[in-house]
């Protein structure tokens, strides 16, 4: 796996499970998210994450979609 998306009540969040997933983010975002990518504190509106899912998959990388596993404002 190289780059997981989970889903949350703003979008779909984005995070790097391997290195080659963190570099293929680090192409597409400034440097000045990177940071923020490695923490997997990006969220994307989920079109604009089937977007980058197609072409990320189209450069050979694994990515998995999970549901929303806990929603904080709920507890």
């Amino acid at each position: 796996m190289d780059i997981l998306l989970i889903g949350t009540e703003q979008g779909m969040q984005l995070r790097p499970a391997s290195v080659e997933g963190m570099l293929w983010l680090q192409t597409h975002f400034e440097n000045d998210h990177w940071d923020a990518l490695a923490a997997g504190d990006v969220v994307l509106p989920k079109s604009d994450a089937d977007e980058m899912s197609v072409d990320a998959k189209k450069s050979g990388l694994n990515l998995s979609r999970l549901a929303g596993l806990c929603i904080p404002s709920h507890f």
